[in-house]
């Protein structure tokens, strides 16, 4: 039987993984805590029953495959290795135990200083620009799909659930109603052709919240955070908006422009001003072809040693 094992490339999980205690609870499975034998690295597995998942629900978990397979960057979650049998699909990723954005933000009572909020956002930006550039739109970013590297003012986020991307071609648009209410673009609400740019609207309702403890548009009838998503202005005249600089708002206010095709694409985003603090990075990318413009706007470069060891974690653990 092991010959056999050999020949056809059969491997079994738990021949590589520890499983250990449960993280989360999922709508098909659970994500588990696990360690790797050999290198004593801590995962998280996601453990997915196909009993219980529809051909449409395995669709998109394949999809959501397909794009991790695709992303090496700092600021997206990590795909380190997939097992699949007859019952279950176990897909291994990195171990982020910072928690999500939202629980982050809660545990400080949604306050955070501007550069913090600033940081954050920048690198959420590098993430989204990283994969705008593979013509991917991810098209459901919202807190509870944003990890965190540790629960400390170092921690870094890192993008997950990719269940509902999509890949678009750079004039191509869609009409599919997916996204999060408080979250999800005027456009999509209002079942209109749409593009990556629904991204952009995410991201700045993710930065209006780090910037300002709300919302922009919340309220608890579903029918009236829809209302004003198309409706209504976005409200800056409130603290804690008054101490924050006119470069955040600014920024703010074009995220969450109604009209998509007014809305900055992430190349424009990221050389506004109140990213300056990063024109340094975002310089190196004018002289780069346009395939690797997004390894310039990456504050974790390929060159780092940061990532550079992360990397050779990967393919230790990969080769094992």
């Amino acid at each position: 039987m092991e010959a056999i094992k050999n020949v056809i490339g059969y491997s079994n999980m738990f021949d590589y993984y520890t499983i250990k205690e449960t993280l989360g609870k999922g709508k098909f499975g659970l994500v588990k805590l696990a360690v790797h034998k050999k290198s004593g690295k801590k995962v998280a597995i996601k453990i997915m029953s196909k009993k219980e998942m529809q051909p449409s629900d395995v669709e998109l978990q394949r999809r959501e495959i397909e794009v991790l397979k695709m992303c090496q960057h700092p600021h997206i979650i990590r795909l380190l290795d997939i097992f699949e049998n007859q019952d279950y699909i176990y897909i291994v990723m990195e171990y982020l135990p910072g928690g999500d954005l939202f629980s982050y933000l809660e545990k400080r009572a949604f306050t955070l200083t501007e550069d913090r909020a600033r940081e954050l956002s920048h690198q959420l930006a590098t993430a989204i620009y990283y994969l705008h550039s593979f013509g991917i739109a991810h098209r459901d970013l919202k807190p509870e799909n944003i990890l965190m590297s540790e629960d400390t003012e170092k921690g870094d986020v890192k993008i997950v659930d990719f269940g509902l991307s999509k890949i678009l071609g750079p004039s191509q648009t869609s009409i599919d109603p997916f996204g999060t209410l408080s979250y999800v673009a005027p456009e999509v609400l209002l079942q209109k052709p749409y593009g990556k740019e629904i991204d952009v609207w995410s991201l700045g309702v993710i930065t209006y919240l780090m910037l300002a403890k709300v919302l922009p548009f919340d309220d608890e009838d579903e029918k009236e955070i829809a209302r004003q998503t198309i409706q209504d202005s976005v409200d800056f005249n409130f603290s804690p908006w008054e101490e924050r600089s006119a470069a955040s708002k600014e920024v703010a206010r074009l995220m969450l422009e109604k009209n998509r095709h007014k809305r900055p694409n992430l190349e424009e985003l990221l050389n506004m001003e109140w990213f300056n603090k990063y024109k340094s990075v975002n310089e190196r990318s004018k002289q780069m072809a346009d395939s690797l413009k997004f390894k310039a706007y990456a504050l974790t470069t390929p060159d780092s040693p940061k990532l550079k060891q992360e990397i050779d974690d990967v393919r230790s653990m990969q080769s094992d």
